[in-house]
């Protein structure tokens, strides 16, 4: 059995031999996932710290204090001309690594200044520029836009949607996970029934496809592959939006197998070539156009939990 230490980060099995010493930017990942912090959470803060590793000619962090820390804010803001929420969470990332991995007291952070961050507006759609928006784009792009405009999920929410949370007898969609792993449920537009059901027995035929050739596995959370070995190719289980071909990758006894990415490579490029398109606008513009007719949206959008019932957009 292992033992590890987390301040030295040096492993030590039960014959009291010890492995190499893990990397810093590998302990930075361990103690992230200890702490059960989103992916997205985990691959800016260990960016934040590997530039703040270079900046500073490769020294380690250890042999540095708040002089080099404000000294990388400064940078960051004055050559790199980042917003303020962007060096607060470059700042964000560095706390983490001196309380969390190194374990230091750090007296001497509190006096570095935060960035004040300016309250703007967001861009709001009408319904109408929505609409217009929207014709153009049709085929899994098209119905993910739709879905983000009529439910109010965030992008990687719908991109992460399984089969098993979509409701059509309900008209609702259960949202796994969201912003501070926290499950909610929206509404399922009328209007997206058909459309999404249609587009889920394609999905279908392509699991059944991959079934038959050995592959149709899909990534389960929180180790449930152990715990249920066959879960990975139920249909249940499988993601509402794929791509179209397979992609080849590891599993975690170092097994190869087939599995189907999302379709974000798609969905980047209708929002680079049309920016108004670019989905959070969509959550905006409902949130608005629900608000405008009298609608209380917390419930839906995750803000708050509220008894609201149901909502369903024609």
């Amino acid at each position: 059995m292992d033992t590890f230490t987390k301040s030295s980060g040096n492993c030590v099995n039960a014959g009291g031999a010890s492995r190499p010493p893990r990397r810093l930017l590998e302990q930075l990942s361990d103690r992230i996932r200890v702490k059960h912090y989103s992916i997205r959470t985990e691959q800016a803060y260990s960016e934040w710290v590997r530039r703040f590793i270079l900046f500073h000619g490769k020294r380690h962090p250890r042999e540095m204090g708040a002089k080099e820390v404000e000294a990388f804010l400064t940078h960051l803001a004055v050559a790199g001309r980042v917003s303020a929420s962007t060096q607060n969470q470059a700042k964000s990332a560095l706390l983490f690594l001196y309380q969390e991995v190194l374990e230091t007291e750090l007296p001497w952070l509190d006096e570095v200044e935060s960035a004040k961050a300016t309250k703007r507006l967001p861009v709001v759609l009408t319904p109408a520029e929505v609409q217009r928006l929207l014709a153009p784009i049709e085929g899994t792009v098209g119905l993910i836009l739709r879905l983000l405009y009529g439910t109010g999920m965030r992008i990687m929410e719908c991109l992460r949607l399984r089969v098993k949370d979509v409701d059509f007898a309900r008209g609702e969609i259960l949202v796994r996970e969201g912003k501070g792993f926290k499950d909610r449920v929206t509404m399922l537009p009328e209007k997206l029934l058909a459309p999404l059901s249609e587009h889920l027995a394609r999905v279908k035929t392509l699991h059944e496809a991959d079934l038959a050739d050995g592959f149709g596995e899909v990534y389960l959370p929180w180790a449930l592959e152990r715990k249920y070995p066959n879960a990975a190719r139920e249909w249940a289980w499988q993601y509402v939006f794929v791509a179209a071909k397979t992609r080849m990758c590891s599993g975690a006894a170092g097994e190869v197998s087939g599995a189907r990415s999302t379709p974000w490579s798609r969905l980047a490029y209708v929002g680079s070539r049309q920016r108004a398109a670019w989905p959070v606008r969509f959550r905006h513009a409902q949130v608005a156009a629900l608000s405008s007719e009298g609608a209380r949206t917390f419930f839906f959008f995750g803000c708050r939990d509220l008894p609201i019932p149901p909502m369903r957009i024609q």
